[in-house]
């Protein structure tokens, strides 16, 4: 097997948004959600998840989440 044959795609996504208390998840504007993209595994996901919740710091109602679509695409075969 060839080393991209054995190596699983493992999509992640990141977005994030402001939230409309510190004690939840519901976000204040569902149009203002900030899409950061998707990625092929949780290292590069984790990367870009990190540099956009850095960047937010000074904004406490902000939060960036990452979301594991190969769960959501094949929950299955997780």
């Amino acid at each position: 097997m060839s080393e991209k044959e054995d190596k699983k795609q493992l999509l992640h996504m990141v977005f994030g948004g402001e939230l409309e208390s510190l004690k939840g998840i519901e976000f204040r504007d569902l149009n203002d959600l900030d899409i950061v993209g998707i990625f092929p595994d949780y290292a590069s996901a984790r990367v870009a998840w990190k540099a956009k919740a850095q960047s937010t710091v000074d904004n406490a109602h902000m939060r960036y989440f990452i979301v594991h679509m190969h769960r959501l695409l094949d929950p299955e075969n997780d």
